[in-house]
C-alpha cells in the first residue's frame, strides 16, 4: 500500500489499541495521532473513519484522565457520525454509548441518560430491521429484493467450508 493510505492508519489503530492494553500509554498515544492524522489527510473530511480514530484516541485520553480532551474527542466523533451516516445508524448509537459513558464516569448521570436511552432505541429499531431483513431474505431469488430495499445481505465463507454465514445490514434511504 502506499505511504499514507487509509488502511495504514487501521493497522496504526489496532496496534495503539494493544499498547493501551500494556500500559504502553505514550506509544499508544503517538500511534493514535499518527492514524487520525493519516486519515484525516487521506478521507474526505467528515468519513466516518476519521470518527473512528477519533474515538479510539478518545478513550486513550479517557484512560489517562484526560476527561476533557476525551469529552471534546468523542463529540467531535459524534457530530461527524450524525453528519455522514443515516439516522438511526448503529455507529451513531456506539457514538452516544461512548460519550454517556464518560459522562456517567464523570458523575453527569442527567446528562448521560439520554444519550443511552437514545443509542438503546436506536439499537432495537436497527434490530428490529434486521430481523425483517432476515424473514424477507430467505432463499437466493429474494437476494434481489433485499438489495433494492435497502437490505444489505453479506455471505462470508465459515471456517468450515461446508458453510457460510448471513450477515445482514441495512441502509436506511
Amino acid at each position: 500500500l502506499p505511504e499514507g493510505h487509509p488502511r495504514i492508519a487501521t493497522s496504526l489503530n489496532n496496534l495503539a489499541e494493544l499498547y493501551q492494553d500494556q500500559g504502553r500509554l505514550k506509544e499508544a498515544e503517538r500511534l493514535c495521532e499518527e492514524a487520525l492524522a493519516m486519515r484525516r489527510r487521506a478521507l474526505a473530511e467528515g468519513h466516518p473513519d476519521i470518527a473512528t480514530s477519533l474515538h479510539i484516541l478518545a478513550a486513550l485520553c479517557k484512560d489517562q484522565g484526560r476527561l476533557k480532551e476525551a469529552e471534546r474527542l468523542y463529540e467531535e466523533a459524534l457530530a461527524m457520525t450524525r453528519r455522514a451516516l443515516p439516522e438511526g445508524h448503529p455507529s451513531i448509537a456506539t457514538s452516544l454509548n461512548n460519550l454517556a459513558a464518560l459522562y456517567k464516569e464523570q458523575g453527569r448521570l442527567k446528562e448521560a441518560e439520554p444519550l443511552f436511552e437514545e443509542a438503546l432505541a436506536m439499537r432495537r429499531r436497527a434490530l428490529a430491521r434486521a430481523r425483517a431483513g432476515t424473514r424477507k431474505c430467505r432463499g437466493a431469488r429474494s437476494l434481489l429484493l433485499c438489495a433494492t430495499s435497502g437490505v444489505k445481505v453479506y455471505l462470508k465463507r465459515h471456517t468450515d467450508s461446508r458453510f457460510c454465514l448471513l450477515l445482514i445490514d441495512y441502509d436506511r434511504k
